[in-house]
């Protein structure tokens, strides 16, 4: 049987990829990995941001940048989009936001493939990629084009979230991109002026199954409702609550992934 990943190619340029996945949406998944990379780009790192959820991208609009359309140079490269000194890019700049992505499988192989061969990203320490959630074929292609220095998986508390995460945790697992953690993504709620957390979500196993699988639980990420205000507002929330405790646990992450042993 042939390999499925004999076709990996680097990405010239780029040092790291890695990927931001779940095994369901409403998670945080675009907060966590906008965050993750203005946190990397915070601590010096040069960094990239692929939104690949060609079906629903939403970094255009959480970044502040909806309604941009990339350039292309005398070469056919696209330039990315530039927003608080991270290159981005997405299908939400090449389509109406109410427009639908009709597609079956080719023809999201050749997207993916040109987000990769036809940007100039040019010198990247990292390439934050935004997944779809779910397990499908996007996240698969991506497996087979490039080499993925590693994964961070987003879940909520509860079991109902964790049985999906299990799911995207199997997946990287058989394709074998090395997984660096889980974030626990509104973990707890502390209202303004107290000094008492509250849970949003019934605590579930995820702990005892990190534990039982010797996975890294990276950081938990508590709630925020200005979380939601910042990304309509196309402002990483990162940079608009800097000394709120959610930045910190996303400045935690980017901490954790910068110090990481890559492959």
């Amino acid at each position: 049987m042939s390999n499925p990943f004999s076709g990996q190619s680097p990405i010239p340029g780029i040092k790291n990829v890695i990927l931001v996945g779940s095994g369901k949406g409403g998670v945080g998944k675009s907060s966590v990995s906008i965050n993750l990379a203005i946190s990397l780009k915070e601590k010096g790192m040069k960094v990239g941001l692929l939104d690949a959820d060609v079906y629903g991208p939403s970094v255009p609009r959480m970044m502040g940048a909806l309604n941009q359309k990339p350039a292309v140079n005398e070469n056919g490269k696209i330039i990315p989009i530039n927003k608080y000194g991270i290159k981005v890019m997405s299908m939400g700049f090449l389509v109406d936001e109410q427009q639908a992505v009709i597609w079956r499988g080719p023809m999201l192989f050749k997207a993916i493939d040109q987000f990769f061969k036809d940007v100039l990203w040019e010198e990247l320490d990292y390439l934050v990629i935004d997944l779809p959630p779910g397990t499908g074929d996007i996240c698969l292609t991506i497996a087979q084009k490039v080499p993925v220095s590693g994964a961070v998986v987003v879940c909520t508390p509860q079991n109902i979230a964790l049985v999906d995460a299990q799911k995207a945790i199997d997946m990287f697992k058989k394709i074998n991109i090395p997984i660096l953690g889980v974030v626990e993504n509104m973990s707890s709620f502390t209202p303004p002026g107290s000094e008492v957390s509250y849970d949003l979500f019934p605590k579930g196993q995820l702990n005892t199954y990190l534990s039982a699988h010797n996975i890294n639980k990276i950081t938990e990420i508590p709630f925020d409702p200005h979380v939601a205000v910042c990304s309509e507002s196309g402002i990483p929330f990162i940079q608009g609550k800097p000394e709120s405790p959610a930045a910190k646990a996303f400045q935690r992450l980017g901490g954790f992934v910068s110090e990481a042993q890559l492959t």
